[in-house]
């Protein structure tokens, strides 16, 4: 089976979806970002020196999410319906970045809910590496997807 994104010359293509019917997709992924007690702290209590990390980190989410194909060279340019991007604490150190898309489209919208969650995370990351150079992403992964 030839993979998707080669054609049959051998030159990368981007998938042609216009078979497909448009149908409602939703997508959810989740980033987790590990810091010091310190940093988890002055963030709960929006004492970091760049301000609200979570305010900061929730419209860096959308705003990537809406880039998803200028970031990923064959995803496909489509219109969201909705981004979400929700915190809570996994633990006392350890961040859960949630984050949600919504389209009615030919294709599925994964990629925006990763980009989203990556993107909150590496703000996150941003906002408080002042107080924790150590504070690190550990793992952004895709939780559900439906089409």
């Amino acid at each position: 089976m030839r993979p998707s994104h080669i054609a049959r010359g051998g030159q990368i293509v981007m998938v042609d979806v216009s078979h497909k019917k448009v149908s409602t997709r939703t997508a959810s992924a989740q980033a987790l970002v590990r810091m010091s007690a310190r940093a988890a702290k002055a963030m709960r209590e929006v004492a970091l020196p760049k301000g609200d990390a979570l305010v900061a980190a929730q419209i860096a989410g959308i705003m990537a999410a809406k880039q998803t194909a200028m970031l990923i060279p064959l995803a496909h340019q489509i219109e969201l319906s909705s981004v979400d991007v929700a915190f809570s604490w996994h633990d006392e150190m350890t961040l859960r970045i949630e984050a949600s898309a919504r389209t009615a489209a030919r294709t599925g919208v994964e990629l925006e809910a990763m980009i989203a969650a990556s993107a909150a995370a590496l703000t996150v990351y941003d906002m408080t590496k002042s107080v924790d150079r150590g504070t690190r992403i550990a793992e952004v992964r895709l939780l559900s997807k439906t089409k």
